[in-house]
């Protein structure tokens, strides 16, 4: 099986988990895997599909410049200068970005402070950050409807292999060495952010 075959094969994987969690609403959210280094080139979800449906063309290559390597109809998403970003900064393997109600909702909450901090989690672990007073910091930037200046603003947030970082009333783009790690921190954020959201209605 080819480079190309299995990387499909395990996005296609995460894909079929996150839409059984309900994360795709209204075709929103994307994903990529890298399949080549030289040159670059990744998969990235086509623009505009129902990611709830399994179909060929749920995919398409494209290059360091996050352009189609071949012609044709289908058209990368509207974020894949995100997934460009992690690419050409890291040695990261796969980024996934998807908008939920509570990452949302989170984002808005802690805005104007630019970043939300969590800390006496389990789940911070997640991101590798196993001492005693580890602190998981999340920036959050401002969701500009230009994308190259989305990417801009997001590229600076993009300094190590793994990580993560949210647009305010956009959505979260996680990244890892591979598909399993990209899955297991987008999992860990979304709960660490629906905790907040719940001790927060506890304690008001």
């Amino acid at each position: 099986m080819s480079a190309y075959e299995t990387r499909w094969q395990e996005l296609a994987e995460v894909k079929r988990a996150l839409a059984a969690r309900d994360w795709f609403m209204g075709t929103s959210g994307n994903l990529a895997i890298k399949v080549s280094d030289e040159p670059l080139e990744f998969l990235v979800t086509a623009s505009g599909k129902d990611k709830y449906k399994e179909t060929a063309e749920d995919f398409l290559l494209v290059d360091k410049n996050g352009q189609p390597v071949q012609a044709g109809a289908l058209k990368p998403s509207a974020e894949t200068l995100l997934h460009q970003a992690v690419y050409s900064e890291t040695s990261a393997g796969c980024s996934l970005h998807v908008h939920t109600v509570a990452n949302n909702v989170i984002s808005e909450l802690y805005g104007d402070e630019g970043v939300i901090e969590f800390q006496g989690q389990e789940l911070i672990k997640a991101f590798g950050l196993w001492e005693q007073d580890a602190k998981l910091s999340i920036p959050i930037i401002p969701n500009h409807a230009d994308i190259p200046k989305l990417a801009d603003e997001f590229r600076s947030f993009v300094n190590a292999d793994k990580g993560a970082v949210l647009i305010r009333n956009h959505g979260i783009t996680v990244w890892g060495k591979d598909a399993f790690e990209a899955k297991k921190l987008l999992e860990a954020s979304e709960f660490l952010f629906q905790y907040r959201l719940a001790l927060r209605q506890f304690q008001s």
